[in-house]
């Protein structure tokens, strides 16, 4: 299976960067992992919202780029569909056995995804009615990915 982390913006923390290398490492044995990540743009304090549209849309039309017809996108929405650990493990084995190979997750900006985007996914997926920096996003998310193939492996994790 080919999964794709799709993102905008960089990780600049050590602290960051090196967890999400350790959650590469152990999602090697299970898929493919590729983390792309496209420019951000820089969002004024109290940008209206026009300015804000404007923004999602430059971001937007960066992501649009790397998701291919044949990928099923799942975006991380606050409004998105809430799940558990075994349920997310099921979606995507799910994904698996019904011939959906690459799968993207996509990570939006400061300010949230473009419409087009979120017209482009397949899921929305919600992790928290909480909302998390983008950066320690990608930590929460490569973690529930390496415990869905454990999961799916029936292999112990921690709970």
């Amino acid at each position: 299976m080919n999964i794709t982390i799709l993102c905008v913006g960089q990780i600049k923390e050590k602290y960051f960067k090196d967890a999400i290398a350790e959650y590469a490492k152990r999602l090697s044995r299970y898929c493919k992992l590729r983390i792309i990540e496209v420019a951000d743009e820089r969002t004024k304090e109290n940008a209206s919202e026009s300015e804000q549209q404007m923004i999602r849309a430059k971001e937007g039309e960066r992501l649009m780029k790397y998701i291919q017809d044949p990928d099923y996108c799942i975006t991380l929405e606050i409004t998105g569909k809430k799940m558990d650990s075994v349920a997310m493990a099921h979606t995507i084995e799910q994904l698996g056995l019904t011939g959906h190979s690459r799968i993207v997750f996509v990570i939006g900006g400061s300010i949230g995804l473009d419409d087009a985007v979120r017209q482009r996914s397949d899921l929305a997926l919600s992790f928290s009615d909480l909302t998390f920096p983008h950066q320690l996003m990608r930590v929460i998310l490569l973690e529930q990915i390496y415990r869905s193939f454990r999961i799916i492996h029936k292999e112990p994790y921690h709970k």
